[in-house]
């Protein structure tokens, strides 16, 4: 049961009090649009996360493959020169995206441009240049998987914290606003009633003394 606010019993107060009601009410109102917005977004988010946790999977899978294949044509030890020459610096920037207020993660794999790679290409072959192109998919792939998972523990939180301040308002703060104001208005009512009451009886009084 919501409880009666400890105000003073004034107009003024009564004023206010409808005051933050309507504001009460309006941010609710925002807070469920918030909410709404928040939860498809969180929605849409998993089901990409989905298809990108299969993606790298099978990325990751092809990458193993290739580099599986690549060291037994050439050979361990032979095989480890080329790689180590193919190695380049990547980079991941990061940025961010709005969604109703939830700074979202916008994460970007900058790889080098195309080049000719850094080992001997007469004694490698393109099993080689398949292993090397296999790993950077499952960079990409790694990349783009970590954008959504920290995108969803954003939202995840976003939604918890939206949920908690909309219930404390619908739950608790409107409801007890709304019961205060009506046992304000209630008694005003009641001053009124018993203020004509008393108008009315020096007006009958007043009457029966003149005549």
């Amino acid at each position: 049961m919501a409880r009666m606010l400890r105000v003073r019993p004034t107009k003024i107060e009564l004023v206010k009090l409808q005051r933050r009601l309507a504001l009460s009410q309006r941010v609710k109102k925002i807070l469920k649009d918030r909410l709404a917005i928040l939860t498809t977004e969180f929605i849409e988010t998993a089901r990409r996360a989905i298809v990108a946790r299969e993606k790298l999977a099978r990325t990751v899978a092809r990458a193993v493959a290739a580099a599986g294949v690549a060291g037994g044509y050439h050979g361990a030890i032979a095989l480890e020169p080329a790689l180590l020459a193919s190695a380049a610096e990547v980079r991941v920037t990061a940025a961010s995206r709005n969604v109703a207020g939830a700074r979202l993660p916008a994460l970007a794999l900058e790889l080098p441009e195309a080049a000719l790679p850094g080992y001997d290409l007469l004694r490698s072959s393109a099993l080689v240049d398949e292993a090397a192109g296999a790993g950077r998919e499952a960079l990409a792939a790694i990349v783009a998987l970590a954008e959504l998972e920290r995108a969803l523990q954003i939202l995840g939180a976003e939604i918890q914290r939206t949920k908690r301040i909309s219930n404390a308002l619908e739950y608790l703060v409107v409801p007890s606003l709304e019961r205060t104001i009506r046992a304000l208005s209630m008694k005003f009512e009641e001053r009124d009633r018993e203020e004509k009451s008393r108008l009315k009886h020096i007006k009958v009084l007043r009457a029966n003394a003149g005549g």
